[in-house]
């Protein structure tokens, strides 16, 4: 299935590539110069002209009789009115603020604020300056930041998902909750359809009927279409795939339904192989077929691992590995890594890191975090934070501590899960590289092998927070990895489920209008207290502030009839 939904790294680091540094822009002329300061004193301007049209108008508007009526209504007014009014904004401030608190927590943004820049700012005229030349360092990151937003947000495809049936549904029997989203459902639906069809299946009645299977949503609907496509041809791959994918309930049974797929594809793609010269569309059968039998071997391995025959999935993978060199891009050596990784056959590990640890070629949390492992496995029995701090950091402690620096570095949340200072989750079948999902896929499997290894967590937690310090502003600049992308919890939150709180890097403060709503209900309830409490202390002040209101009505009146 497509691995990836979007541009990969190697278009990250097309889009990325420093631009050439722009020449020194003509300067402003005098218009210019003019317009650009009336843009900024704009506000002030406005204010000043509000102030002299409501001094020139308050005869006509009769503002002094105005006042004196207020003031005469003010004095008029009891303690209870007072501690209505101010027990009723605590109230509505209180339910905004609890409103806003959770939308944030939801959303990532403030309601009142995405309001305010979504419709008001609009309508009040509110522009961006679009004064800077277009070679200017404004709008020169303007354009790397689109470039990036549009390279980077690659969705691939989770080398270790689980089985619907086995261990999705089985999941949802027993805690009522979904594991997947609607949007992370529809991504593998995307994958199956680019995956097990081609534009020949109308040739072949069952696949005809599979290409349908795949593009319904309804699971029932699926596992019906798949038994019928068997009823056409009782060696369609395809359906043993469905079957086992959703319909199988253990593992067991699902790798009794996978190796009747492996009989029929291993059947058809030899079929297939025969007949590819003869037209394109042939060859398109052949590629398919091709595809079909990879999905079907990797999910065996996979199915070995699970069942603890662990030395036989390794076999199988590195059969896979070797048969099907151009679908390296499946991170099948991911799935390796792990299988090796509980052998304890660290050896072997390095080896892997070795020809896939390359600069030229994508990089994951289980790529970055393995070789943090290995090379901290070699310090961690006899690491000490006090030891260290009296004597220094030896040559292999310095580089085990680099090692997990560029691992946090390339995915921040890992630690959590691994110190399990935040739950786990059963994965999604689809990640975003250096986020949340990927996170949670690396740590579901790997945090056994962290703690097998004795020492492994206990230098992690001692270091890992020390790489915030190497790179202060995230999203500006990185370390040794681009700079982090700003979107990851937004695509994370449509490939998780909504009862994970998902972890956000960096951590952003309070919006301002939470801030203000807390304030404001918090003020306000104080001030109803006391009114309650001290009613008398309060008609004082309502009467001091009455007679001043009164003697400044009574000096605008005779300023006023001087002027006469």
């Amino acid at each position: 299935m497509a691995d990836r939904h979007g541009l990969g790294e190697a278009g990250t680091a097309a889009a990325s590539a420093p631009a050439p540094a722009p020449g020194p822009s003509p300067p402003l002329g005098w218009r210019e110069r003019l317009r650009a300061g009336l843009a900024g004193a704009g506000a002030s301007l406005w204010l000043v002209a509000g102030l002299g049209l409501l001094y020139a108008l308050r005869v006509p508007l009769r503002l002094c009789e105005h006042l004196a009526a207020v003031t005469v209504f003010l004095n008029s007014l009891t303690p209870k009115f007072y501690v209505a009014l101010t027990g009723t904004s605590s109230l509505i401030s209180g339910l905004i603020f609890i409103f806003e608190w959770w939308y944030f927590h939801k959303h990532g943004t403030s309601f009142i604020e995405q309001v305010s820049v979504s419709h008001l700012r609009p309508l009040m005229g509110g522009t961006e300056s679009s004064i800077s030349e277009p070679g200017s360092p404004l709008s020169n990151r303007g354009g790397e930041n689109s470039r990036q937003n549009l390279s980077e947000c690659t969705v691939w495809r989770n080398p270790l998902n689980l089985f619907r049936g086995a261990e999705y549904k089985r999941y949802t029997w027993v805690t009522g909750k979904e594991p997947l989203t609607y949007c992370d459902m529809n991504l593998s639906a995307q994958d199956h359809q680019t995956f097990f069809t081609c534009d020949t299946d109308f040739l072949r009645p069952s696949d005809a009927v599979m290409q349908k299977a795949w593009r319904e949503r309804d699971p029932p609907a699926r596992i019906k279409a798949a038994y019928q496509a068997l009823e056409l041809n009782n060696d369609c791959a395809t359906a043993y795939v469905l079957l086992a994918e959703e319909e199988a309930t253990t593992i067991v049974d699902a790798e009794r339904l996978f190796k009747q797929a492996l009989k029929a594809g291993v059947t058809i793609y030899k079929r297939s192989q025969q007949r590819k010269h003869q037209s394109p569309q042939h060859a398109a059968q052949l590629r398919r077929d091709a595809n079909v039998l990879l999905y079907i071997k990797r999910r065996l391995a996979m199915c070995a691992r699970r069942l603890g025959r662990i030395r036989e999935a390794v076999k199988i993978m590195r059969d896979l590995m070797k048969e099907f060199p151009p679908f390296t891009m499946l991170n099948i050596h991911e799935n390796l890594l792990e299988s090796l990784l509980e052998l304890q056959a660290y050896a072997d590990v390095q080896a892997v890191l070795a020809k896939y640890d390359d600069i030229s070629l994508p990089k994951s949390a289980a790529i970055c975090y393995t070789a943090a492992l290995l090379k901290t496995r070699t310090v961690s029995d006899k690491f000490s934070p006090e030891t260290a701090s009296r004597r220094g950091l030896s040559t292999a402690e310095i580089n085990a501590v680099e090692a997990i620096h560029r691992a946090v570095e390339f995915n921040p949340h890992v630690p959590k899960y691994l110190l399990e200072m935040k739950s786990l989750i059963l994965p999604p079948e689809h990640i975003l590289k250096r986020g949340d999902s990927e996170a949670i896929a690396y740590a579901f499997f790997h945090l056994q092998h962290w703690k097998r290894i004795e020492g492994a967590l206990n230098l992690l937690q001692c270091t890992w927070e020390g790489t915030f310090r190497m790179i202060p502003y995230p999203l500006e600049k990185g370390h040794l990895f681009y700079p982090y992308p700003s979107y990851t919890e937004i695509a994370d939150r449509e490939l998780l489920p909504t009862f994970h709180h998902v972890s956000v890097y960096p951590k952003k403060e309070l919006p301002f209008f939470i801030h203000f709503t807390a304030g404001l209900c918090s003020s306000t309830a104080m001030i109803a207290l006391l009114t309650h409490r001290f009613p008398e202390i309060l008609g004082v002040l309502a009467k001091a502030s009455g007679r001043q209101l009164s003697k400044a009505n009574r000096n605008a009146e005779a300023s006023e009839g001087l002027g006469r």
